[in-house]
């Protein structure tokens, strides 16, 4: 039986932030989610991802459930009327479609900042989240082994990975512009989550001195710094630390805004201050813009750079492209053996059966050692009469013919029936 991979897709290309935050996922909210969709559809692979940029599932059913998906997704979040987001989706149906999809997700194809390095280690927790639910079938483990090696070749053999163009070095390029008048400019980040963290050591490999992070486990921030060499501010004490800083970098997580207009206004703004909100859901107030000399800066507003880094990826993509199309040929070969493996057992389990009762026949009147030699003797001749029909099977797989194939095998052998009669003995 061939596979049905689908994909639901709800991305930065479709989605304005306002959308892709109130329907994100945190890890918790993910493995219960992933939980949910077990429950209710069938499907014998699911995948679960949520990232800054796209909210997606892929699963492995015959049946279209991307509505039922959306709704489930609204019970998650607790949106009642989630449906009316339905236009933001993007549905991939196409079992080849939504294979192409996560392969390109995965290296980074269809990342804001192209060949974004972080999406390749989100996809792995993701589906590290799925073999912990028991929701990673072969055919998912199959193809997500597919996918980290071709990452792997990715990395070997093309440039697409070269620098650091990831969304926290677009960042970087950012605050580079921003205080290109200011000397040595005074940087707070608060949060270390993922992409904190990963701020944080750019901000070290570009030589930024003065640069004092937060967060709320003290511990956390302690060994990012002691890593970066860069100074922990601790965290009752980060109201003076927003009036010293000329640049605030938010990443903290959480469902409702961290800064609010009435905390900046407290700070008596004097000269300019600029917020930049890498979290989703936001974590920096949209009205805090409105306070003079302040200027607020989402996820969706830091572009790509064109930058050395930026250009070498982008000049790498179509040898990316031709190893991600050498990949899927070779996980399709792969899938496509899938449908002829059980006939192919059942092959053997034929042609044994009747090695095992011609052996009977003959094995009260031998000795030993004679009994151990027509052993042999029969079992390579069985590999032997066996090793034809498969590999016909496997190239009728390639040329799309398996089925036929395994209809004539299947009255030949009469291979259902013999199956029948191995489950009745068992």
């Amino acid at each position: 039986m061939l596979q049905n991979f689908k994909a639901i897709s709800l991305s930065y290309k479709k989605a304005p932030l306002d959308i892709r935050e109130l329907i994100a996922l945190d890890e918790i909210s993910c493995r219960q989610f992933l939980q949910t969709l077990k429950d209710f559809i069938q499907a014998s692979d699911i995948l679960v991802l949520s990232t800054c940029n796209r909210t997606e599932v892929y699963y492995n059913a015959d049946a279209d459930y991307s509505t039922e998906i959306v709704k489930l997704l609204g019970i998650t979040k607790g949106i009642q009327n989630i449906t009316q987001y339905l236009d933001f989706f993007t549905i991939l149906n196409e079992h080849n479609d939504a294979v192409q999809h996560l392969f390109e997700v995965a290296m980074g194809l269809e990342s804001q900042v192209v060949g974004d390095m972080q999406i390749s280690n989100q996809v792995k927790v993701a589906y590290q989240w799925s073999a912990d639910c028991d929701a990673a079938g072969p055919f998912l483990h199959r193809l997500m082994h597919t996918i980290f090696f071709t990452n792997k070749r990715v990395v070997q053999e093309t440039a697409f990975r070269h620098g650091a163009a990831s969304t926290s070095y677009a960042s970087i390029e950012l605050i580079e512009e921003l205080t290109a008048d200011i000397i040595d400019p005074a940087i707070l980040v608060v949060g270390l989550g993922e992409i904190g963290a990963d701020v944080c050591r750019n901000l070290s490999d570009k030589g930024f001195k003065n640069v004092k992070i937060t967060n709320r486990t003290l511990a956390k921030a302690q060994q990012l710094a002691e890593e970066c060499k860069l100074e922990v501010l601790p965290f009752e004490d980060m109201v003076q630390g927003l009036k010293e800083a000329d640049v605030i970098i938010s990443s903290v997580a959480r469902e409702t805004p961290f800064f609010t207009k009435e905390m900046v206004q407290r700070l008596n703004v004097l000269s300019y201050k600029f917020f930049i909100d890498l979290a989703v859901p936001r974590s920096v107030e949209a009205e805090v813009e409105s306070i003079p000399g302040v200027l607020v800066y989402n996820i969706d507003t830091i572009q790509n750079k064109a930058s050395e880094a930026l250009q070498s990826r982008i000049n790498a993509i179509p040898k990316v492209r031709e190893i991600i199309t050498e990949s899927i040929a070779q996980f399709n070969d792969w899938s496509k053996e899938m449908m002829v493996s059980p006939t192919i057992n059942k092959l053997k389990n034929a042609l044994e059966a009747i090695r095992q009762e011609e052996m009977a026949r003959y094995m009260k009147k031998l000795g030993p050692e004679e009994a151990k030699h027509l052993d042999n003797v029969t079992k390579s001749m069985m590999q032997k009469i066996i090793k034809l029909p498969v590999l016909q099977l496997k190239a009728a797989c390639k040329r799309g013919e398996a089925e036929t194939l395994i209809d004539v095998l299947n009255d030949l052998f009469d291979l259902e029936k013999q199956s029948s009669e191995v489950q009745t003995e068992k």
